[in-house]
């Protein structure tokens, strides 16, 4: 194996400093980024040859690890074959195949999909979809959409419109995005019940706008980069009630939640609720390929296929892309062989028993879990160039955003190393915490 020597490594790493964009930073960046050699199973390691546990599964995707032999077999056997072709009037047998697995797993009444190449795009297709429905359905004042604060669904333009308008990442961007309609956050607590104020504040929102709304999008139980909160199934079913009652179609970001994370298979089956339309990606090819999926019912497909215009009218390039079909079965097949459930309860009782203390450290607002992810809410925005030192000195990998340190592990990864990961997580807060009011006793 070729070892870059301590110049060659500067060198690269000047590069991407120079050059290389990282999501949402600066550029250069701030303070530098970690050049990674390889993956292995649960560690990601450094140049230097230094092994960090992955705490995020790589943005929550890479589920079964890295350098997994049944997906790279996957990957290996239909790079043999081809590795992409165009969808537009060709299918393909991995296409099929995914097609196939995905409704034989997703919530009752989902019949058609959409393949599309990451979640963004899933969202974008999914609003279009509604929007082109309802002028099927012959309602277009039906033009707009609705959600609730502290969601996110992506980084593209309409994706952008749904998140959270004030408190979300794309402020920036203003009147410049289409306007839509958004109602108070989901009250915190998955075991709660609503509050007959919470009830009443959500249907008189229907009452008043639903003749505007195409569409409803929320985060099923657990609203992501938002705010990682964790919200009562009652919620979801109260709305699946009232979007049946105003003619709106619910649309669930299944894109972090999907596939096991939030404890069931898909986060909406807390709810016991099926949405109209769905969108999933991440955990699909387990972190192999970008590529994602709108699902819809078999309503919503034939009331846009008999209409004046009948094509959705969407198209990617690499739309079914085999190498990403394959790998998705691959990665499917084995999330259905883990008892999702048991195992993902089991991380959440570890997760929970581990991270206790936290609660206990001056700094620290709130430890939260659920599913296989836990949520340490501190009471200030964490300094990244601090904390990514101390995360690298302990061994492990995190990436928190905000006031936000929470870690999605790998499913793959064992009683001892989780436990491993949420100790040194405990260590490099309590460090941290303490470092930072060192400084603030300093500063004063």
């Amino acid at each position: 194996m070729t070892t870059l020597s301590a110049s060659s490594a500067k060198s690269t790493n000047d590069f991407d400093q120079q050059h290389l964009w990282h999501p949402y930073a600066s550029l250069p960046p701030s303070y530098p980024n970690i050049v990674i050699d390889h993956a292995e199973g649960i560690y990601i390691v450094t140049e230097d040859g230094t092994r960090l546990i992955d705490g995020m599964s790589s943005w929550w995707a890479s589920v079964h690890g890295y350098n997994h032999p049944k997906l790279n077999a996957a990957m290996i056997e239909q790079l043999g074959k081809m590795a992409h072709v165009m969808f537009g009037g060709l299918t393909h047998r991995p296409a099929i195949d995914l097609g196939k697995k995905l409704l034989s797993i997703v919530p009752a009444g989902l019949d058609a999909i959409f393949y599309t190449d990451s979640g963004s795009i899933a969202v974008e297709v999914a609003l279009k979809m509604a929007l082109q429905y309802q002028i099927a359905a012959k309602r277009p004042s039906k033009q707009q959409f609705a959600s609730t604060h502290s969601g996110y669904y992506g980084d593209t333009w309409h994706a952008m419109s749904v998140c959270d308008p004030v408190a979300g990442m794309h402020g920036l961007y203003g009147n410049q995005l289409p306007l839509q309609y958004f109602v108070s956050a989901p009250p915190l607590g998955f075991e709660r019940e609503l509050t007959q104020s919470e009830h009443d504040e959500l249907t008189a929102f229907f009452a008043k706008n639903s003749d505007k709304l195409a569409g409803f999008i929320i985060e099923p139980i657990i609203q992501g980069a938002g705010g990682m909160r964790f919200y009562s199934p009652r919620y979801l079913q109260l709305l699946r009630q009232l979007c049946d009652e105003h003619d709106v179609l619910l649309i669930v970001d299944e894109i972090a939640t999907g596939f096991g994370r939030s404890g069931k298979l898909f986060a909406c089956e807390h709810a016991g609720i099926g949405p109209d339309i769905m969108t999933i990606g991440k955990a699909l090819t387990g972190g192999y390929m970008t590529f994602a999926a709108t699902l819809c019912t078999r309503e919503i497909a034939e009331t846009i296929s008999q209409s004046d215009y009948p094509a959705l009218m969407h198209g990617p390039t690499f739309m079914g892309n085999p190498l990403a079909c394959a790998v998705a079965c691959a990665s499917i097949d084995l999330i259905l062989s883990y008892n999702i459930e048991a195992r993902t309860a089991n991380m959440q009782a570890i997760m929970e028993q581990q991270l206790a203390p936290a609660a206990m450290l001056d700094g620290v607002a709130e430890v939260r879990c659920l599913g296989a992810v836990a949520v340490l809410e501190l009471n200030d925005a964490v300094d990244m160039p601090t904390f990514q030192t101390l995360l690298i000195d302990n061994g492990i990998w995190v990436r928190p955003f905000g006031k936000l340190v929470y870690i999605m592990p790998p499913y793959i990864i064992t009683n001892d190393e989780l436990v491993t990961l949420c100790q040194s997580l405990l260590t490099v807060v309590t460090s941290y915490l303490s470092q930072m009011s060192t400084t603030d006793r300093v500063s004063l």
